[in-house]
């Protein structure tokens, strides 16, 4: 990506952290936030090479995450459609693809899903002053900082090189570490790098189909059924 586009996207990152009230150091909670920002979302569990897709029609807003993939590979999968649905001027219904070809808007999705997440004086404030002036970043503050932010280690090896901590040698040997088993060997709690939130939903879909049904707009029946669309039966105490 050229660096003055990286740039625009860096900007749109940095206002959008204000715009939904966040500081440039602190991490998001994803879920509270599309509550907040009423995108209505589900996690279905999807194809391996499934990541997510968002729809945007006029205010209303949809995504899909596959909750197949670790938990740190679907925040930054909400980040990059949070882009899409936000960001970008004109999106189209799409579907993302792991480690698919990337047009110029995938690329700047991206970009934008690890300056949302990882912002560089939030990074900054996690390494220790000497490992800055030794210039080596040690694995304890890497895991520190992934289990901070909320995110994969793939995606923190690729903040960190991208602000100069670590080289493309470094991110690449430390891709090869078992992250899962050192992440507990460290005390971490490792739901970080497992599938989760499968059939969860965020968003007022229940709420909207419960007011339908009390107004009298639609039967017993077809509120059910709307509630069996997202994965509730009805009949729960």
């Amino acid at each position: 990506m050229k660096a003055a586009l990286l740039n625009i996207v860096e900007n749109q990152a940095s206002r959008f952290r204000q715009t939904v009230g966040l500081s440039d150091t602190e991490a998001v909670n994803l879920k509270s936030l599309l509550l907040k920002l009423n995108v209505l979302t589900l996690y279905r569990p999807l194809s391996d090479d499934f990541a997510g897709m968002s729809l945007r029609s006029g205010e209303r807003r949809f995504m899909m995450i596959n909750s197949n993939n670790p938990r740190g590979r679907q925040h930054f999968t909400i980040a990059h459609e949070l882009y899409h649905l936000f960001i970008e001027s004109n999106p189209q219904p799409h579907i993302c693809r792991l480690d698919s070809k990337k047009d110029e808007a995938e690329q700047c999705a991206d970009a934008f899903a690890l300056l949302f997440l990882m912002p560089a004086n939030g990074v900054r404030q996690l390494i220790p002053d000497s490992e800055l002036i030794n210039g080596e970043i040690s694995i304890a503050t890497i895991l520190k900082i992934e289990q901070y932010f909320s995110v994969s280690h793939r995606a923190t090896l690729n903040r960190l090189c991208d602000l100069k901590f670590i080289s493309k040698e470094q991110k690449d040997k430390l891709s090869q570490m078992p992250v899962t088993h050192t992440a507990k060997l460290y005390g971490y709690n490792t739901d970080l790098y497992a599938k989760a939130n499968e059939n969860l939903v965020i968003g007022d879909f229940g709420e909207k189909a419960r007011k339908l049904f009390e107004n009298g707009k639609i039967s017993e029946g077809h509120y059910l059924e709307l509630l069996h669309k997202i994965g509730i039966t009805g009949n729960e105490d």
